[in-house]
C-alpha cells in the first residue's frame, strides 16, 4: 500500500507563515513552503482556477511548463498526460492523498474524469519523485485537493455542442468538526470524433465528494474523505473486421469510488500521521447495446510516518503497504477467457531534510520497495536550495524513478492477439535537474535544465509469423533532455504567468540502435496565463502553444507528423452583486484544426455563459 501521502494533513503542518497555495505538498513527505522546496513545482490556487473557469483539471495542466496533453478525440475521450517527455503511466495522481492511477486501466491517472470545480487546489512536481511516493511517479506527481473553506458556492453553465455544467461546493464548521462537500455535472453532445459526418461522440460526467476533519486537540486531526466519479463517453474505435478507425458506436463507462481516513499529532517535535485507503474502478466497454468487456480494479493502502525535527533538522521515517487486485471480463470474445490478479508490495522510507540556514537548505531521501511479483527496488533523490543574494535561488536535484508494469502489459488481454509478457521487469529511470530562480517585488523569472535516462522501458511487440502482439523490456535506453522557462508578474490586481519547454525525446529500443524521437511530445511548447480583474469585471485567459509533434497511423502503420496549433480560452466575469457573477467564456477562441491523436477529431470554437452564486 502505497500513498500514506496525508494532504490536508500536511498543510495543516507547514509553517505557519506559509498560506496554503504557497506550499508544496508533494516536494517532501511533509509539506514545504513553495520558495523552500528544490523542486520544479506550479501551484493552481481556487481563484486561478475559478478565474481561468476551464472544466477539466488537465486543461489546466496543459499551461504548465513541461505537461504535454492528448486527448484521443473530444473531451471526455482517453486523456493522456506526459511530464517532460515521461509516458503517460509516469505520472502519478493523488486525490486529497488518495493514490488514484486506476489499476484497472494500466495504471494510468483517468484525467479525462478529473474536473475542477470541486477543487481548491492543483499541484504539479516535475521530476522523478519515486524516493518520496513509489511507483508511478517517474515522471511527475500531481496532488490535487478539495477545500475545507465555509460557505456556499453554486455554478450552472450551458453552451456550444449543448454542454451543460453544474456545480455545488459547501463547508461548514461547527466547533471541532469541519464539513465540506462538493457534486458536479458536466456533460456534453461532444463532435463526430472520426470526421466522417457521422453520429456526435457526447460524454457525460458525474462527480461528487464528502470531506469531515475533527481536531479533538489542537495538535491532532482526524480526518476522512471520499470521492465517487461515474463517467459515460462515447467515442469512434476500430472496425471489428479490418481493424481500422472507422466511425463506430463504441461507449466507455467508467466509475471510480475511493476513500481515506488519517490521523495525524504532533507534540514535542515529533509527528506521527497513519492513514487508510480504498479504491475501487470499473470500466465498462459497450458497442451499441452489445458489451464488449469489463475491466476492474481495486487497491487497499495502509500506511504510518513518524518525524522527528529538531533545530533546522527534520527526521523522517514511513512504512506502506499496498494490495492491488485486477480483474476482467469479455462478454464479446468466448475464447478470452476472464482473469482475476493480484499483487502486492511493502515499502521503507527515510528523509532527512535540512535547513541550515536562510541560504542553505538539503533533502535527501531513500525508499526500498518489495514487490510480490518483481524484484525489489531501491530509489533515492537528493535535493539542494542555495540562496547567494537575496533574490536570486539555485536548486539541484538528482532522482530516480520506478513504474510497475501494468496487469495488461503482465497477462494481456485477448489470447489470440494481444498475449502479455509476465516476465516483464518494472520500468526505471535517473535524472538530474538544476535551475535559477529570481524574484523581485513583482516581477519573477527562472531557468531549469533537465535530464533523465529511462530503463527497461515497456514497448510493444509484433510477431509477424503468428500474428501476436506482446510487450517487452527495451534493451537500449531512451534518453528525456531539455529546458523549463517561466517568467511572471504581477501588478494591481493582474497576474500574467508564461512559460517555455524545449524537450528533446528519443525512445532507443534496441541497445545500440538508433535513437527515435518519441511520439505524441512536441519540441517546443509554450504557455501563458493571464488573470485581474478590476472593480466589478474580472478576466482570466489562457494560451497554449503546441509544437508539431509524431505519432503512428496504425490504420497504415507509418509514423506522421502532426501540424502545430495554438489554443486560446478567455472567460470574462461581471461581479453582478458581491454574491452574484455573470460570466461568458469561449474555449478554442482561435477555432484551431488539430488532432492530439492521429485520425482523431477536436472541437472547434465554443462559446459558454454562465451563473456564480457565492455565500459565505
Amino acid at each position: 500500500m502505497n500513498s500514506i501521502l496525508l494532504l490536508a494533513a500536511a498543510i495543516q503542518q507547514a509553517p505557519a507563515e506559509a498560506p496554503a497555495e504557497n506550499i508544496v505538498v508533494t516536494g517532501s513527505r511533509e509539506a514545504v513552503p513553495l520558495d523552500a522546496a528544490a523542486v520544479s513545482a506550479t501551484v493552481y490556487d481556487r481563484e486561478q482556477l475559478d478565474a481561468l473557469a476551464l472544466p477539466i483539471a488537465a486543461d489546466v495542466l496543459r499551461l504548465s511548463p513541461g505537461v504535454t496533453v492528448a486527448t484521443t478525440g473530444p473531451r471526455g475521450a482517453q486523456t493522456q498526460l506526459r511530464i517532460r517527455g515521461a509516458e503517460a503511466n509516469h505520472t502519478l495522481l493523488f486525490v486529497d492523498g488518495i493514490r488514484l492511477n486506476d489499476p484497472a486501466a494500466g495504471n494510468e491517472a483517468r484525467f479525462e474524469l478529473f474536473t475542477v470545480d470541486g477543487l481548491s487546489r492543483i499541484e504539479l512536481v516535475r521530476g522523478p519523485q519515486s524516493a518520496l511516493w513509489g511507483s508511478e511517479a517517474l515522471g511527475g506527481v500531481v496532488a490535487v485537493e478539495t477545500g475545507t473553506d465555509e460557505g456556499l458556492n453554486l455554478l450552472g453553465e450551458y453552451g456550444s455542442l449543448d454542454s451543460v455544467r453544474a456545480a455545488a461546493r459547501f463547508g461548514a464548521r461547527s466547533g471541532e468538526l469541519a464539513l465540506s462537500g462538493s457534486a458536479g455535472l458536466l456533460r456534453s453532445d461532444g463532435i463526430d470524433s472520426f470526421g466522417g459526418g457521422g453520429e456526435r461522440d457526447g460524454f457525460e460526467n458525474r462527480t461528487a465528494s464528502l470531506k469531515a476533519v475533527f481536531t479533538p486537540l489542537p495538535a491532532t486531526e482526524l480526518g476522512v474523505v471520499g470521492h465517487l466519479i461515474d463517467g459515460e463517453s462515447a467515442f469512434d474505435g476500430n472496425d471489428p473486421d479490418t481493424y481500422l478507425r472507422a466511425d463506430t458506436l463504441d461507449s466507455t463507462g467508467n466509475r471510480m469510488f475511493a476513500v481515506r481516513g488519517w490521523a495525524a499529532h504532533e507534540a514535542g517535535g515529533w509527528s506521527l500521521l497513519v492513514d487508510g485507503s480504498y479504491l475501487d474502478s470499473a470500466n465498462r466497454n459497450r458497442r451499441g447495446e452489445d458489451r464488449l468487456n469489463s475491466t476492474f480494479g481495486t487497491r487497499f493502502t495502509l500506511g504510518g510516518q513518524l518525524s522527528r525535527r529538531f533545530g533546522g533538522q527534520r527526521l523522517t521515517a514511513a512504512i506502506e503497504h499496498e494490495a492491488e487486485d485486477f480483474r476482467t471480463e469479455n462478454q464479446a470474445v468466448f475464447y478470452a477467457p476472464d482473469q482475476d490478479r493480484s499483487r502486492e508490495l511493502t515499502a521503507l522510507i527515510g528523509e532527512w531534510r535540512g535547513e541550515w540556514s536562510d541560504r542553505l537548505i538539503t533533502d535527501v531521501a531513500v525508499r526500498h520497495d518489495r514487490f510480490s511479483a518483481f524484484r525489489d527496488a531501491t530509489t533515492f533523490r537528493a535535493s539542494a536550495l542555495v540562496r547567494p543574494a537575496t533574490d536570486w535561488t539555485l536548486h539541484a536535484a538528482y532522482g530516480e524513478g520506478i513504474a510497475q508494469p501494468g496487469f495488461f502489459d503482465l497477462f494481456g488481454f485477448y489470447p489470440n492477439s494481444f498475449i502479455g509478457n509476465p516476465e516483464l521487469r518494472p520500468e526505471s529511470s535517473k535524472g538530474w535537474e538544476a535551475g535559477l530562480r529570481w524574484s523581485r517585488n513583482r516581477l519573477s523569472a527562472g531557468a531549469t535544465l533537465f535530464s533523465s535516462r529511462l530503463h527497461d522501458e515497456i514497448v510493444g511487440t509484433y510477431d509477424f509469423a503468428t500474428g501476436f502482439s506482446s510487450t517487452a523490456n527495451a534493451t537500449g535506453k531512451s534518453r528525456r533532455r531539455g529546458v523549463e522557462l517561466e517568467a511572471g508578474y504581477r501588478w494591481a490586481g493582474v497576474t500574467l504567468a508564461a512559460n517555455y519547454t524545449y524537450l528533446d525525446a528519443s525512445e532507443r529500443r534496441v541497445e545500440g540502435g538508433d535513437p527515435v524521437r518519441e511520439v505524441r511530445r512536441p519540441k517546443h511548447s509554450a504557455n501563458l496565463i493571464a488573470t485581474g480583474e478590476a472593480g466589478p469585471l474580472n478576466w482570466g485567459a489562457g494560451l497554449a502553444y503546441v509544437g508539431k509533434r509524431r505519432d503512428t497511423d496504425f490504420d497504415v502503420f507509418e509514423v506522421v507528423t502532426l501540424g502545430d496549433y495554438v489554443l486560446a480560452s478567455l472567460k470574462l466575469g461581471y461581479r453582478i452583486t458581491p454574491a452574484i457573477e455573470a460570466y461568458a467564456r469561449v474555449e478554442n477562441a482561435f477555432d484551431a484544426d488539430y488532432q492530439d491523436v492521429v485520425g482523431y477529431h477536436t472541437a472547434g470554437r465554443t462559446i459558454y455563459a454562465g451563473l456564480r452564486l457565492r455565500l459565505d
